[in-house]
């Protein structure tokens, strides 16, 4: 095998989706960095491969970089995988991707499988653009911020997030973008209990209300973006139009914002009906 450190993306549920190329590649390396080594053992272990593994996480300090340095600067190669997926995709690692390219090593990308993307492929949601955001902040504040920044933006939106929060999550969402935003609840992909509901997000917030299990395992969340009409309305303009709307009538607030961006209040007034879906 070529020097150098090698991604690898690994299944993110059904075992088979490991591709051969990513097997030959594990079983090829001199060392696997894995996010947590017992959960990776098992994929390995299924697959028969034996390379050595160390653990390599965001908390890993310069000991681990160097280590893989040392390795690769020797003329070996290394394998970096996450829990699940593509690495780096909400997962450890662009910090040694980085430290590798600055000391003139190879970085070698070995795609796969990605809960994002997948996800994406089956929502029935516009995949022409899309904007991978990730976590939500947990803290209900910033987390409310984030999604008003949002509300204009005309790309599909997909957002990772964690079950005991998933609903509180879909509550924000109604709010933010109103309870008539399409959208998708995408948990457990590839899995036994696979569930991929599109929906209102009202809709939606309900499902996942009236049933526990929804609030367990995987999740990826999809929204459809705005209408293109919306895009003239920038993400501050509707995050100061939102905040006014809680205390001025609706179209007291589009008129202090038209006076503030010069925007037309029509405009601004119809925007934020829109949104609160009324």
């Amino acid at each position: 095998m070529d020097s150098g450190l090698y991604v690898v993306a690994t299944p993110i549920g059904n075992l088979g989706d490991l591709s051969a190329r990513a097997v030959q590649v594990l079983q090829g390396v001199d060392l696997i960095a894995a996010e947590d080594t017992r959960h990776s053992q098992r994929l390995l272990q299924h697959y028969a491969i034996a390379t050595p593994v160390m653990a390599y996480h965001d908390h890993s300090d310069e000991r681990a970089v160097g280590k893989i340095a040392e390795c690769i600067g020797g003329g070996g190669s290394v394998a970096l995988v996450s829990d699940a997926g593509t690495p780096l995709i909400s997962d450890p690692g662009y910090r040694l991707v980085r430290a590798m390219q600055d000391a003139g090593f190879a970085v070698h990308p070995v795609p796969g499988a990605c809960a994002a993307v997948a996800a994406l492929s089956a929502s029935g949601l516009a995949t022409d653009r899309f904007l991978f955001e990730g976590f939500l902040p947990a803290r209900a504040g910033a987390r409310d911020r984030r999604l008003a920044s949002l509300v204009g933006e005309t790309a599909t939106l997909v957002f990772y997030e964690a079950p005991h929060r998933v609903l509180e999550s879909l509550q924000a969402m109604v709010e933010a973008f109103g309870p008539g935003r399409e959208a998708v609840l995408a948990r457990e992909v590839t899995k036994a209990f696979e569930t991929i509901r599109r929906g209102s997000l009202a809709e939606l917030a309900g499902f996942v209300a009236d049933d526990s299990n929804q609030r367990k395992g995987e999740i990826v969340l999809l929204v459809a973006g705005a209408r293109e009409r919306a895009t003239e309305v920038t993400p501050e303009a509707a995050a100061l139009l939102q905040r006014l709307a809680r205390e001025l009538p609706a179209k007291t607030a589009a008129g202090v914002v038209a006076d503030l961006t010069g925007l037309r209040k029509k405009q601004l007034y119809e925007f934020l009906l829109e949104i609160k879906g009324k």
